[in-house]
């Protein structure tokens, strides 16, 4: 009799160990009530979490087409009761967003390229290479990140107006962009998490039959590394798009200025829909990257977080 109630203890344990270690049990969600209840909260919650995060976007497409008497008014109406198109043509040239444009893509496309060349070998070689005090200097870049950016900015500029050893004056140039953002400890640190789940066994196949480290890094590590290699990109390239404040210390030149520094100069002198049209344009393309690399998002963010 004591051998059955354990026993059935047991098996409770493991049923309750294996389906019941969530808010809402397996035997409620069952239930009529239970059901309802359940899917009108997470109805609930999902509806006001979208409305939090894209009705600011929804704010600044409709305050573009509004005039500035419909800005001003209070209560704000939801709706422009006459849209206006031809304020995103007037804001276009205004703000000048084909150069702005151009010079914010050639800036994250130079960036993106030496993020991917420095961060890839130095998560590289602290994943598989094993230098001495690799975890050392690991745990110093990570390190980094917990200092705010705001910090370190004016030693940074010291450094660009003048690069040691070399003597170099970045301002006014790409490379004050492109070094500072070269080196991220994040990404780093999430490409290493994801080459420590590659299989050793794999890379020693590869030594044995004469393969030199660079080849391995370039011919088995990166083809498998595309999901973590898209969100390293991306995070890059929005990191540039969104930075306002170092371009506008390291790139006064008004032809060479990012798109987020061309806006703000430019802001005093045209109408408040105007401001509002320049911000759409300028939101569409990291809105495209969003939506067309999502999957590569979530892939990379999860992948290397198992192993086994």
């Amino acid at each position: 009799m004591g051998s059955r109630s354990r026993s059935g203890t047991k098996r409770r344990g493991a049923w309750v160990e294996g389906h019941a270690r969530t808010i809402v049990s397996p035997l409620e969600l069952k239930s009529r009530w239970g059901r309802k209840i359940y899917w009108a909260l997470l109805t609930t919650i999902l509806i006001v979490f979208t409305l939090v995060f894209v009705f600011p976007l929804y704010w600044m497409v409709t305050g573009a087409m509004k005039t500035g008497e419909e800005i001003a008014q209070m209560p704000p109406s939801l709706f422009p009761k006459a849209p206006d198109f031809s304020v995103f043509g007037d804001a276009w040239e205004l703000f000048d967003m084909g150069l702005l444009l151009k010079n914010t893509l050639f800036y994250a496309i130079g960036a993106w390229l030496f993020a991917l060349a420095v961060d890839v070998t130095a998560a590289y070689a602290l994943s598989k290479l094993r230098p001495m005090f690799g975890n050392v200097i690991l745990g110093a870049m990570l390190a980094t990140l917990m200092i705010p950016p705001i910090v370190v900015m004016i030693p940074a500029y010291i450094t660009v107006t003048d690069v040691p050893l070399f003597g170099w004056h970045l301002l006014n140039s790409p490379w004050a962009i492109w070094f500072p953002v070269a080196a991220n400890g994040f990404n780093i640190f999430l490409l290493k998490r994801f080459f420590d789940s590659i299989p050793n066994e794999l890379l020693e196949a590869a030594e044995i039959d004469g393969v030199p480290p660079w080849r391995i890094l370039v011919s088995i590590i990166l083809p498998i590394s595309r999901p973590i290699l898209g969100v390293v990109s991306i995070f890059t390239v929005v990191l540039v798009f969104k930075d306002f404040v170092w371009p506008l210390l390291v790139l006064p030149d008004s032809s060479k200025m990012t798109i987020s520094v061309g806006l703000s100069q430019t802001a005093g002198a045209v109408t408040q829909n105007q401001i509002m049209a320049g911000l759409v344009m300028a939101s569409v393309p990291m809105i495209i990257v969003f939506f067309f690399f999502q999957r590569s998002i979530m892939a990379g963010l999860t992948a290397g977080s198992l192993k086994g």
